[in-house]
């Protein structure tokens, strides 16, 4: 029999009592075999001379890695550390356990393989080079915490060069559960997306994201605001992705003026910006508003000002009902990537993600329940068979 090394356990540390910091110990992840290596007749199949025969099999025929190598089911969570949950930037290291956490999202909610990859630099150039050089090593890579704007570049540059999913989680993830909570919401008011009037205030990644998945749905009259107000093209302070932007909702709402003046009469509110909007302010909106106030830890209105003038609302906190969770989407998105062996993920994807976990509230559906709870068991799978049924559909499966 093998005789197995395992670490030195850790017996003191300085947090040590503190429930949290005691949950890190070791961290949260470690490699765990799937051959059996405890005869001398296994260890010549799992390693040499065995494992020669697979290379050459693979060398001969490189799509055979997606039946002999564990890399059609392996992501890679990447990030430079300069955006980390509310922190900022706090760097690599620090940006280590939120990492470990996400991997271990992945493999507890969607069966997929996550490994931490905390790069030392924040050069746009150097990333996108790193993460090629990576990327045979993975079915699929994970941007987080990446800040604006350069997370767009990066994950536009990736798809070009890679042909593996490349997905930023923070802006995608973000988008796919608001949209689904968003579809509830609108059937529990009796609104339609042509007929909805929305303001999401922030432009950043997930700014960006929420406003192209709800223009992809149908959403036709919105209006994005940042620090200064209404993005619309007639403003001359605009970087090129809120130009962009700018034309995406050209002519959609309002076309200038403040956050104030946007949310004058509006049925929907989701933030993604942080900052805190008055309460007189939040009282303009439409009978029976929909407020997604999803900054955290502190939401841009907090659910019990929202409540009153509101008949939803949702936030990005555990501690209140309908959260915007993005483990709602991505172990389940990534899941059903892998089962079709896709090359991307589409919009149509995202759409199929946002329908799939909006359909799982069905009958249930009630103020306080616009989207399922990430422990409700079917959303895993519910995810991931309309994600590899749409990446058929769009022409990226490769089974």
């Amino acid at each position: 029999m093998t005789a197995h090394v395992a670490p030195q356990p850790i017996t003191d540390h300085p947090f040590q009592g503190d429930p949290v910091f005691d949950a890190h110990v070791g961290g949260k992840l470690a490699v765990a075999a799937t051959a059996a290596v405890d005869s001398r007749e296994e260890l010549s199949k799992a390693y040499t001379p065995g494992v020669a025969r697979v290379c050459e099999a693979i060398h001969a025929d490189p799509e055979l890695t997606q039946l002999y190598t564990w890399v059609p089911n392996t992501v890679a969570v990447v990030t430079d550390g300069t955006a980390v949950l509310g922190l900022g930037d706090i760097g690599p290291a620090a940006a280590m356990p939120v990492m470990e956490g996400k991997a271990v999202l992945f493999k507890e909610f969607g069966g997929v393989d996550g490994v931490p990859i905390c790069l030392a630099t924040t050069d746009t150039e150097e990333i996108i080079e790193t993460v090629v050089r990576l990327a045979p090593s993975f079915g699929g890579i994970n941007l987080e915490d990446i800040s604006a704007p350069r997370c767009f570049e990066i994950e536009d540059r990736l798809k070009e060069l890679l042909d593996i999913p490349v997905f930023h989680d923070d802006q995608h993830g973000t988008a796919v559960v608001a949209l689904a909570a968003l579809e509830n919401a609108l059937e529990l008011t009796g609104r339609t997306y042509a007929g909805t009037r929305v303001v999401i205030s922030g432009a950043g990644a997930a700014g960006v994201a929420v406003t192209k998945i709800l223009l992809e749905a149908g959403i036709t009259d919105l209006a994005v605001t940042d620090r200064n107000g209404i993005v619309s093209e007639d403003r001359d302070d605009l970087t090129p992705i809120k130009r962009t932007l700018a034309g995406l909702t050209a002519g959609r709402t309002v076309r200038g003026g403040s956050l104030e003046d946007a949310l004058a009469g509006a049925d929907v509110f989701i933030g993604v910006s942080g900052g805190t909007v008055p309460e007189e302010v939040v009282a303009t909106m439409a009978d029976e508003a929909i407020i997604f106030a999803l900054a955290n830890p502190n939401p841009e209105v907090h659910p019990e000002v929202a409540h009153r003038h509101a008949r939803v609302v949702a936030t990005g906190r555990s501690d209140f009902p309908n959260q915007i969770n993005n483990v709602l989407a991505f172990p389940g998105i990534f899941r059903g990537t892998f089962d079709a062996h896709a090359t991307a993920i589409t919009e149509g994807m995202k759409l199929a993600a946002a329908h799939a976990l909006a359909g799982l509230v069905g009958d249930d559906l009630r103020e306080d329940l616009i989207i399922p709870s990430p422990f409700d068991p079917r959303v895993g799978p519910a995810v991931a068979a309309a994600v590899a049924e749409a990446a058929r559909k769009d022409g990226v499966a490769r089974r």
